[in-house]
């Protein structure tokens, strides 16, 4: 990949309205704060393994709890595919149940699929746990310890994807 590719990451949870699409909100923030002046073109995206929540916005919750630290979640839930391992660079799992579901769309594939499937936490030092926990059953807690994560994460994310 050059300089002048387009990039592209998608993360991954469940249902898509509470983990991937705060990663989605604050990366693409992070995207408009460090990559201005980069000719390097990045897309960013969000789906679920499960169909139970599409075309709904972020839960409300992780709006909240987003818009408190000045970050607005504008995605619409939709079904990670098969496709998606063809079309995006990065895939990026929340956790290992999720990261198992985008790997076995692989077999639906006739051709290799040519994104770098892996876990978000790839991109955490050993602090954090391997799977970003699922707020959606807890408190509010939960959803400000995910954020947390997703903050972390995004220095290391944009260095994978704008790395030459």
């Amino acid at each position: 990949m050059n300089q002048s590719e387009p990039r592209s990451i998608l993360f991954v949870c469940m249902g898509n309205i509470c983990r991937s699409p705060a990663a989605d909100g604050l990366f693409l923030d992070y995207l408009q704060k460090q990559h201005k002046d980069s000719r390097i073109q990045i897309h960013v995206d969000s789906a679920g393994t499960h169909s139970y929540h599409v075309g709904e916005p972020a839960d409300a919750r992780m709006r909240q709890a987003a818009s408190r630290r000045g970050f607005n979640l504008q995605s619409r839930a939709r079904q990670v595919t098969a496709n998606d391992l063809q079309t995006f660079d990065y895939v990026l799992a929340m956790d290992r149940e999720n990261l198992l579901a985008i790997q076995s769309l692989g077999g639906e594939l006739e051709t290799e699929a040519s994104a770098v499937t892996g876990l978000f936490s790839d991109y955490l030092d050993d602090s954090w746990p391997t799977d970003v926990p699922d707020p959606y059953y807890g408190g509010e807690d939960g959803f400000e310890y995910v954020l947390d994560m997703v903050e972390k994460a995004c220095p290391q994310i944009y260095a994978a994807l704008t790395a030459v």
